[in-house]
């Protein structure tokens, strides 16, 4: 159930309860794309860092350890040891990444393994039936993420084949979720618009899509090539025609001023792999921007990486000490990074919920984006 508390603009502040709990948003989903954070971090660490949700990849679990070993050890939850929500991609995403290594047709995807090239089929039903394995939270529909400049015609065609794929997917969650040996059988599924960036193709999806009711909508194909003023102009024109008491997801989106963009725009869900993966090549946030601790003037820099931050690492280290544990490629490092910018994520959204709650956020926004350019980053 979908309940907005306060709205400010465009920006929504609500709460979505779940079989696994009740999520504030707007909210970051931690991205744990193999049922774990990269950069050692384990989920201990994310109920201390102040994580709602978790996300993880279908495809990727499918693959290795297997949907059906997970679903023969309890689910992915007590797999992961995690009590909270998990959203679980489709595997379409990797339709546009794997883009060598995989074929079309209508009814699926054929790929080869990125791990040792076996062949691989999935359509929607098989989407369905691996997430429902995983008992995740919420199942993203099955789409094809389209290249962002691909050609009108292409576009259009795959929009018209991920609507068919959507309705395989309904129809697939409520036969497996009416099974007597489901994992989840309160198994939530999101739809995606799709259409690159034509605003008219998306508009038409988004109308489509939201006729057939389902727990939450989401915008995808973005962040995929085209600049940010195209991603905020697509949204600008397409979440007005998602359904207003369900909540919106903008996939794989992205930077802290990306998400201070979309909150204004209406979106109440984001992921996105740059705190991770920044961190642990030795980026980290900052409310003043990302600084590299790989930069030689931080070698003897006695601060935290951000003053007044309640992170583990902010807590206990300085700036030197971590920086001496990457130049080392000592794990801790890593795992440090990644707690941190983990926690800064999770505590903009914190942020952004009070700003839009004291009706505040046009303000909040204008500043925060001020401040992030005013690091000096070299």
């Amino acid at each position: 159930m979908y309940k907005i508390l306060k709205t400010d603009g465009r920006a929504k502040r609500a709460e979505f309860t779940t079989v696994h709990g009740t999520v504030q948003t707007p909210v970051f989903m931690n991205v744990g794309t193999v049922a774990a954070i990269k950069g050692a971090v384990a989920t201990t660490d994310l109920q201390q860092i102040g994580t709602q949700i978790e996300l993880s990849n279908t495809y990727h679990l499918h693959v290795r350890p297997g949907d059906k070993i997970i679903k023969q050890l309890g689910g992915l939850h007590k797999f992961m040891n995690w009590n909270k929500p998990i959203l679980t991609d489709s595997g379409g995403f990797q339709v546009f990444s794997l883009a060598g290594l995989r074929k079309i047709k209508e009814e699926g995807v054929t790929f080869q393994s990125h791990i040792d090239g076996h062949k691989i089929f999935m359509g929607p039903e098989e989407s369905m039936q691996i997430q429902s394995n995983l008992g995740s939270t919420i199942a993203m529909a099955f789409d094809e993420c389209a290249p962002a400049k691909a050609d009108r015609k292409y576009i259009q065609n795959s929009v018209d084949r991920t609507y068919r794929w959507l309705e395989r997917c309904k129809k697939e969650m409520a036969r497996l979720n009416s099974l007597p040996d489901t994992v989840n059988p309160d198994q939530m599924l999101f739809g995606i618009d799709q259409g690159g960036v034509f605003n008219d193709i998306r508009i038409d999806h988004a109308k489509r899509i939201s006729e057939l009711d389902l727990d939450g909508y989401a915008v995808g194909g973005l962040a995929v090539g085209e600049t940010h003023e195209e991603m905020y102009d697509v949204l600008d024109n397409v979440v007005p025609y998602l359904p207003k008491d369900k909540p919106t997801y903008l996939m794989g989106v992205g930077t802290p001023a990306n998400i201070l963009e979309a909150v204004d725009r209406g979106i109440d869900f984001f992921d996105c792999v740059y705190p991770s993966r920044n961190g642990r090549h030795g980026h980290v946030y900052t409310k003043f921007g990302k600084i590299n601790l790989f930069n030689a003037k931080y070698e003897t820099d006695t601060a935290p990486i951000e003053e007044g931050c309640g992170c583990p690492c902010c807590q206990n280290y300085s700036r030197a000490y971590v920086r001496h544990l990457l130049k080392a490629k000592e794990m801790l490092g890593m795992r440090l990074c990644v707690l941190h910018n983990l926690y800064y994520y999770n505590h903009l959204m914190t942020d952004i919920r009070a700003a839009i709650e004291e009706g505040r956020y046009a303000g909040f926004k204008e500043e925060a984006l001020y401040q992030m350019k005013t690091y000096d980053k070299q």
